[in-house]
């Protein structure tokens, strides 16, 4: 704050202008009042020939004044807040000591010993001072606004004039810490323009309000928590807003873990990202229900420190169950997620192991210890190019270690296994992908088998596959950041390459409701909205910076990377779900006793195949994986190709 802004506050603050010192303000406006309204009915003359014993009487009436400010406490509001409420308990005090003093006139003969006030002196000395009373409180709430408004460094427009809006607004006016001064309102409705709300006009947002915004100097949009979607959808608002410079605030639509924000104030307002203007639907999941199934219950993340894990770690920790087990070989991270259970959760039993999943024995003797009921499976290797590099690798870790998880869970009576699966699963083109879909290929066929007998146990398995997230570890955004503040260039592999966006809370709460309402078997997949033209997004992020020259460079796609990713194969089918944003995906069913064959053999190939040979045993589980960009795509050339 600001040595001017600390000093206004204090000025018009408790400290400056106690309690004690607003009554007695308030009883020498009646003591005034009083005088001034007895020389008005009976003349100045005679009210100075009886000064004394009239203010005798004014003080006596005084305190059954002092009753009325007693009850409705006229006194212990700050003035600088002062609303309509305040004003009508002063109304109501005032009201009191009237009736008061003209009961005591009648009843215990005042005019015997004082001086006697008529019901009309009575009247006209509360009229006077209620106004003045009240005129007081708004001169210095008044006066108090203009003096620290002219200090504050933003002029805002709220963006809706809902409920929500209303109280932003509110909220911004009545505190010392708000750093914008409001100047109007901006609503879609083009019948309230020109209209007024608590004294400051509306704008159409159809009016060109960027114009507006520049012309009258306001440099900052303040977006309500109802209006956000509205201004995701709005691109032609959003660009104009964005190229004139001025700042767009919102509410975050998914709180951030830890957060303590004032939801109802501007506290909660952050500035815009580009993750916020992406074209998509907020999704909205039923927690309470996802709660039911999983509180009391023990619980298994493998991938717990990663980006997707540790939000459902978070997530999963807010419905206490009796034990949450979290599981992943980066000790670091893991190590944060430990800090965090400590913190957030102190009395969750909560057991934070580094492990590596591809060690049966270990992750044996972790499954005997806690008996997890449910087990969400995140743990994976990811990025595409350094799997296109190591196929090995990608196998052992993905396709063995999901494996062994599944198998454990069968073993050890699990409930429910939920594994995170990806997009690039579908009609793959890098080993990456392949190997999660080979995973998929074995957790369905070993739920087929479970349910028709051919392997004991109880355990039902999920898989649930979605696109890139937002935020997450290596992403695309994190990257043009860091690329922006270096001053360039943003590499961007292709023109034309678009992939498909999710928020990370969003996709990890829609993987808790596909994972504990699944009855096993499924492959579901997420609607992910609109896909986005990375390019697009670069632009965006460029412009949003504020950055000069920034270059944008296309470096040519990258080994097993495809233009268009996919949600579902060609030839699969959805079926319609619990939830609008999410199907069932119809697939390729796998018979269990092949796919353990087949999946065995690859593993057992990565302890002394080539790389060529590996990848080529993958292509055989998955004849749709055509390599692209990748030196295995001789592996898929026809016999009459080959030179």
């Amino acid at each position: 704050m600001k040595p001017f802004e600390k000093l206004t506050s204090w000025y018009f603050s408790r400290r400056a202008l106690p309690y004690w010192s607003v009554l007695f303000i308030d009883v020498m406006v009646l003591l005034a009042c009083g005088l001034i309204a007895f020389a008005v009915e009976h003349g100045t003359l005679f009210t100075l020939t009886h000064f004394f014993p009239l203010l005798g009487t004014e003080c006596v009436y005084i305190v059954l004044y002092l009753v009325g400010f007693r009850l409705f406490h006229t006194y212990s509001g700050v003035i600088r807040f002062s609303s309509f409420i305040d004003l009508w308990r002063i109304g109501l005090a005032i009201s009191v000591g009237v009736c008061l003093a003209l009961i005591c006139e009648q009843f215990l003969g005042f005019d015997r010993f004082l001086m006697p006030l008529t019901p009309a002196d009575l009247l006209l000395q509360a009229v006077m001072a209620a106004a003045v009373m009240w005129t007081v409180r708004i001169w210095v709430k008044t006066l108090y606004e203009d003096t620290l408004k002219r200090n504050r460094s933003h002029r805002a427009l709220v963006y809706g004039v809902q409920d929500d809006g209303i109280a932003l607004a509110k909220s911004i006016n009545n505190s010392d810490r708000s750093p914008y001064q409001l100047y109007g309102f901006l609503a879609d409705n083009d019948s309230l323009n020109g209209h007024m709300l608590l004294g400051h006009p509306i704008y159409s947002v159809h009016q060109d309000p960027v114009d507006i915004m520049t012309r009258r100097g306001i440099d900052t949009l303040l977006v309500s928590r109802h209006k956000t979607k509205a201004l995701r959808s709005n691109d032609k608002l959003v660009n104009s807003l964005i190229s004139a410079g001025i700042k767009i605030m919102i509410f975050p639509q998914i709180r951030e873990m830890g957060s303590n924000d004032d939801e109802n104030g501007f506290g909660g307002l952050r500035e815009v990202n580009v993750e916020d203007l992406l074209p998509r639907d907020e999704i909205e999941v039923d927690m309470d229900k996802i709660g039911s199934q999983l509180r009391g219950r023990s619980i298994l993340v493998t991938g717990a420190a990663g980006s997707i894990g540790s939000e459902l770690s978070s997530l999963i920790a807010g419905f206490a169950p009796s034990r949450l087990v979290l599981i992943d070989q980066a000790e670091t991270p893991l190590h944060d997620m430990r800090l965090l259970m400590q913190k957030q959760w102190p009395d969750l039993e909560a057991h934070t192991i580094v492990a590596d999943i591809t060690n049966a024995v270990r992750m044996d003797s972790l499954f005997e210890r806690f008996k997890p009921e449910y087990v969400f499976h995140a743990a994976a290797y990811k990025h595409v190019p350094m799997m296109e590099d190591n196929p090995s690798e990608s196998v052992a870790n993905n396709v063995q270690g999901t494996r062994v998880v599944a198998d454990l869970a069968v073993k050890h009576g699990t409930r429910k296994f939920v594994m995170v699966s990806t997009d690039k699963a579908v009609n793959p083109t890098n080993v990456m992908g392949c190997s999660k879909r080979i995973c998929e290929i074995y957790v369905q066929s070993l739920d087929s088998a479970i349910k028709s007998g051919q392997v004991k146990g109880r355990t039902g398995f999920v898989t649930t596959r979605f696109g890139n997230v937002l935020g997450s570890n290596g992403s695309v955004i994190p990257l043009f950041k860091e690329q922006i503040k270096a001053g360039g260039p943003v590499t961007v592999t292709h023109p034309e390459i678009i992939r498909f966006f999710m928020l990370i809370p969003e996709a990890c709460k829609l993987v808790l409701e596909a994972g504990t309402m699944g009855n096993g078997g499924e492959i579901f997949v997420f609607d992910m909205g609109k896909p986005v033209r990375i390019v697009d997004l670069a632009r965006r992020m460029i412009t949003m910076s504020g950055a000069k020259d920034i270059e944008i460079c296309f470096t040519g796609l990258r080994d097993g990377e495809k233009l268009y990713e996919e949600v579902l194969n060609d030839k699969e089918v959805t079926l319609p779900t619990f939830h609008p944003k999410i199907k069932i995906a119809r697939v390729r069913s796998y018979a269990y006793s092949d796919a353990s064959r087949l999946i065995g053999e690859l593993i057992d190939a990565c302890a002394f195949a080539s790389d060529m040979e590996i990848v080529r045993r993958m292509k055989e589980i998955v004849p749709e994986f055509h390599s692209q960009h990748s030196p295995y795509e001789i592996l898929d050339a026809k016999p009459g190709q080959l030179n």
